[in-house]
């Protein structure tokens, strides 16, 4: 299959690793500052795809959109019509915990959602869906070499970003599950990883504390991912 109704690239026009923001213009901006060489292969619906060369190294950067099924739709056409191996989310999330401030990187270990999404795929009822194991391991040794902190733990991967007063009590989240922050997108991607035998990880900065309610503002994101993208790209390099 060389198109689909989302993505008009091409075989062969996708890197076998791509990182995957849930903004497409932090696609753009990784392709534009960090990439030799970028190529445009999608912009249908403005989720902009590139490949480039990182340190000689074919690597490919496209946008997510926001949520599990918009995650779910472009990570599955990757995997499966792209010829794509590896998946790693690099977005923002929400503390759970204190430990755990603004500007932080977390790398995640497992994600627990109320989602019905892998039910209704695969008939898959768990709740919980796991990263690969060996990109979770060169990831951490690259925070290790390059000095970055990270933190490590399972994720609250949410379908609502607004609940309705009353509902959406993180803290019980949090001790019923031990989840120490929330984001949208990573139970799609691993859930589709596992069903196409392919690898996925996820890894996140805070930008924002549901306890503290503090907030990264436009520029302060743009500032702290920075580091993130580096310790993606990195990694990438060394995946398999």
């Amino acid at each position: 299959m060389s198109t689909t109704p989302h993505n008009i690239a091409h075989p062969g026009d996708i890197a076998k690793t791509v990182l995957m923001p849930g903004d497409p213009l932090r696609a753009r901006f990784i392709a534009e500052n960090y990439l030799d060489n970028p190529r445009l292969f999608n912009n249908v619906r403005g989720m902009l795809g590139y490949t480039g060369l990182y340190k000689g190294h074919s690597i490919s950067v496209m946008g997510s959109g926001m949520g599990l099924p918009s995650m779910g739709i472009y990570s599955y056409e990757l995997f499966n019509f792209y010829g794509v191996d590896n998946i790693v989310r690099i977005g923002s999330a929400g503390s759970y915990t204190e430990e755990i401030p603004l500007y932080s990187m977390v790398l995640v270990d497992s994600c627990w959602s109320e989602s019905t999404y892998a039910k209704a795929q695969s008939g898959d009822d768990s709740p919980i869906q796991y990263p690969d194991k060996e990109l979770n391991d060169i990831l951490s040794q690259t925070a290790d070499r390059l000095n970055i902190d990270i933190f490590r733990g399972p994720i609250h991967s949410s379908d609502i970003f607004y609940n309705a007063p009353g509902y959406g009590d993180f803290s019980a989240i949090r001790e019923a599950h031990g989840c120490i922050g929330v984001e949208m997108e990573s139970f799609s991607l691993f859930h589709n990883a596992k069903l196409s035998e392919k690898k996925a990880a996820s890894l996140l900065t805070v930008s924002d504390s549901m306890l503290t309610m503090e907030s990264l503002d436009a520029l302060e994101r743009e500032k702290a991912f920075t580091k993130m993208f580096h310790l993606a790209l990195e990694s990438a390099i060394a995946f398999h």
